[in-house]
């Protein structure tokens, strides 16, 4: 029985491309037809060469689309089962028919990719009608391309998963530093699930004009292995589509979106403190990104501070925002700060910032000052505000990543930092 569509997801070169196709020869009794996105011109020949071609049909679409162009395709398999390839993945020699089946009680058969220390789950073949009615998220929803699946199966119940070893292998792994930065991140979206009462913690973001990358900040808060208590955004006066963005998150459980005037980052936090109810905030840019652990980690941290300690900050970890991806650039890592000779010689933004909520709403929030109207260095203005109440707390973790491109704040303003000092 023909009960299989392929879809070979492979960004790499010909003869990585040409394996994975080989490799659905171990299946071909059950294999209908094979679907490869992206560049058609050096598919060709590995279609040609194997023999399928009245199997294939090659889709083209951009890369912040796949998603998007995925979900269009999928909605017309007819056949009962998608098995998806992705990278330099290709079906080991040892598969056989019985390995692809899935029980009634399952929808999604996963297997694992393994890289030095790295362990990912991945789905492999997953019923269709269940993925037509669990859509694929578009890619611009997420940090990088990669993230695809695993973002979408750690949405998906543990119960109506089944995971086997052994169904794939790699034809080459990559070792550097960028890829195995961002395969960290994706082993992260497999960690189970849960919910602690104390203390509680929530996020608040401010948006104007982030329509690139608004929603990968939002969505980085709503798929945490621990849920947020509130996620509270504000868009000040967007003139771009952003704000049209986020109202279709309005109505997402924990979630509250507000308007207002144009009137800079200070003021729009203010306005949000207000709706704070959590014991702990943690503030995000809307152009940067969570962890999926980050809620789970922070909380643990929190856990161990006194009650004077007014903000948790730890490391930031830095990302170049290039036309299709992101490039890791590395982690810069924090140091304690007990002044504020310490705060206005450190070297790049604190961060990230979890201020204890009781503490910024009695030093009456981000001081709106005279310098360009209070609409640049915000943060180091309300931690110098705090620093002569309580002090604040160094640890060293790393959940929050920095999208660093052309239009940042922190990139267009950056020769204002000496006119700043001299004003203070």
């Amino acid at each position: 029985m023909k009960d299989i569509t392929a879809i070979l997801i492979n960004d790499s070169n010909q003869m990585v491309l040409q394996k994975a196709v080989t490799s659905l020869k171990y299946i071909q009794t059950r294999l209908k037809s094979l679907i490869i996105p992206h560049n058609p011109d050096t598919s060709s020949k590995a279609k040609l060469e194997y023999g399928l071609n009245n199997k294939v049909e090659f889709i083209s679409g951009k890369s912040d689309d796949l998603g998007q162009l995925l979900n269009h395709t999928i909605d017309r398999i007819t056949t009962p089962y998608i098995l998806i390839l992705q990278g330099t993945d290709y079906l080991s020699p040892n598969i056989d028919n019985d390995a692809l089946n899935l029980p009634e009680s399952k929808q999604v058969l996963g297997t694992y990719y393994h890289n030095q220390s790295i362990i990912i789950q991945r789905p492999l073949l997953i019923s269709t009608p269940f993925l037509k009615k669990n859509r694929l998220p578009p890619i611009k929803h997420l940090p990088f391309k990669e993230a695809l699946l695993p973002a979408w199966l750690s949405k998906i119940s543990p119960s109506i998963q089944l995971f086997k070893e052994g169904l794939v292998k790699q034809s080459r792994k990559n070792h550097s530093s960028i890829v195995l930065e961002k395969e960290k991140i994706i082993q992260k979206y497999q960690h189970t699930k849960s919910v602690s009462k104390a203390p509680s913690l929530s996020v608040m973001m401010t948006n104007y004009n982030s329509e690139k990358y608004v929603e990968a900040a939002l969505v980085s808060c709503l798929l945490q292995s621990e849920p947020f208590d509130q996620i509270l955004i504000m868009d000040d006066g967007s003139t771009d589509n952003s704000y049209q963005q986020l109202l279709r998150w309005e109505n997402i459980e924990n979630v509250r979106l507000f308007h207002k005037k144009n009137g800079g980052k200070a003021r729009a936090l203010n306005d949000l403190l207000s709706y704070v109810q959590s014991e702990y905030v943690l503030e995000l840019d809307a152009d940067d990104w969570l962890d999926p652990d980050a809620v789970t980690i922070i909380k643990n941290y929190l856990s161990e501070v006194s009650s004077e300690v007014a903000v948790l900050y730890g490391n930031l970890r830095k990302w170049k925002q290039l036309t299709e991806d992101v490039l890791f650039k590395g982690v810069a890592k924090g140091t304690p700060v007990s002044g504020r000779k310490d705060l206005l010689s450190y070297r790049f933004p604190l961060g990230p910032r979890i201020y204890r909520t009781t503490i910024l709403k009695r030093a009456e929030g981000f001081p709106v000052i005279e310098f360009e109207d209070g609409r640049l260095y915000e943060d180091v203005s309300v931690l110098l505000r705090l620093l002569s109440i309580s002090p604040i707390r160094y640890q060293n973790f790393t959940v929050y990543n920095v999208r660093e491109h052309q239009k940042s704040i922190t990139k267009q303003y950056e020769p204002k930092w000496n006119e700043f000092l001299k004003h203070l």
